[in-house]
């Protein structure tokens, strides 16, 4: 039992990754890995972004594509892979992921249509009861390690709903109010029920790109109109907060994204003006402060092997339905994922530099039409 306890000791301190790889070496260490209280314990200290889940969508047809794959975020070589759920009973669709756990739904169509939660760290997984998905609705995964009930790990499951309001009580149908509004219905695994939230949120705009970002114990929904949709998950209260800086200003479409750093929402954005990151600093008064900046030109004289006429090719867009040379997708930990233009690059602000992932054309045919784009860092939070 001692060298038990040594063990544990030295394993707390190694990376995920690597303590995978121990249980293969005997089975003591294998045991000892797979402890319940070990992984919990282990899923309190924080995790390194490990990658990112990218999954195809089809433009038009309702089935969904079945093939998931992970993108390492390593800067030396990466290897895609896409097995990274054959664990799972059936195919899924990648809904969100936080703190190492992943929410997903059964691919359409289905029989049975439900949603899944698992580690594919730990291979373990639940069924959500009581769960109709639709493709209609949006979802976030709210997991806090540091939030632990005893041995069970507790986490969230919000799904974002938008209706039309009723016609005002005079008949009137004015244009410039808010004729739709988002609602809440939030699932509990500790109650292991769903509960529909009385909060709603008056808003027309669409919920596109990054969906479900959790950070500050909030989850959040960019938005086709510049704003990002908040959820305070604990007090059920939600906000819509405006971006960083107005749109109209530029002369070329700029694009943008949203992540979680630091624990901070931080939002991303492209233009002729370079690479803009802020981070949130009051929600009620939408006040952002600038991380980090840097020029088309400076982004191409770091990174001079992969960059080549940046701004020209930037500033040949012309309209929303033409394809931007450089797309930013995902923003985790400081890292940010991008297509330029044939390739996805993985973007450091830290250090300024840049590197090439892989091509476009190895993730399918279809990873231009609005593709699903998860980050993930690894845990041992157990599930069953």
């Amino acid at each position: 039992m001692e060298n038990d306890d040594i063990c544990m000791d030295v394993f707390s301190r190694l990376p995920i990754e690597t303590l995978l790889g121990l249980k293969c070496v005997c089975k003591r260490w294998h045991g000892i890995v797979s402890d319940r209280s070990f992984g919990q314990d282990l899923s309190q200290r924080p995790e390194p972004l490990a990658g990112f889940f990218f999954q195809e969508r089809y433009q038009w047809a309702g089935e969904d594509i079945r093939t998931i794959s992970f993108i390492p975020a390593r800067m030396e070589d990466t290897q895609l892979k896409q097995t990274i759920f054959s664990f799972l009973p059936e195919d899924v669709v990648v809904l969100g992921s936080c703190n190492g756990l992943v929410c997903c739904r059964t691919v359409f169509p289905s029989p049975f249509p439900s949603i899944i939660v698992c580690n594919p760290s730990n291979k373990q997984w639940i069924r959500l009861q009581k769960t109709r998905p639709d493709k209609e609705s949006s979802y976030g995964l709210a997991f806090n390690p540091s939030q632990r009930d005893r041995d069970t790990t507790n986490f969230k499951v919000v799904r974002v709903s938008q209706a039309q309001t009723d016609m005002d009580y005079d008949g009137d149908d004015d244009d410039d109010d808010d004729d739709s509004y988002f609602s809440f219905e939030i699932y509990s695994s500790q109650a292991g029920a769903w509960k529909k939230s009385k909060e709603v949120c008056q808003c027309n705009d669409k919920l596109f790109k990054n969906k479900g970002v959790f950070a500050g114990g909030k989850l959040h929904w960019l938005t086709d109109e510049d704003r990002v949709l908040s959820f305070e998950v604990e007090n059920e209260l939600s906000w819509l907060i405006s971006s960083p800086f107005p749109t109209t200003h530029f002369t070329v479409i700029p694009e943008m994204c949203i992540g979680e750093s630091g624990g901070r929402l931080h939002y991303v954005m492209i233009s002729e003006d370079g690479l803009h990151v802020w981070a949130i600093e009051d929600y009620y008064d939408s006040n952002w402060s600038l991380v980090h900046t840097a020029t088309l030109e400076a982004l191409e004289e770091e990174n001079s092997q992969l960059l080549i006429n940046t701004r020209e090719r930037v500033s040949q867009r012309a309209s929303i339905d033409s394809m931007p040379w450089i797309d930013p997708l995902a923003f985790k930990d400081g890292l940010l994922l991008m297509r330029v233009s044939t390739k996805m690059m993985l973007y450091c602000i830290g250090t300024k530099k840049m590197k090439e992932l892989c091509k476009v054309s190895q993730l399918g045919r279809n990873c231009i039409f609005g593709p699903l784009i998860i980050p993930y860092s690894m845990s041992l939070a157990p599930l069953t």
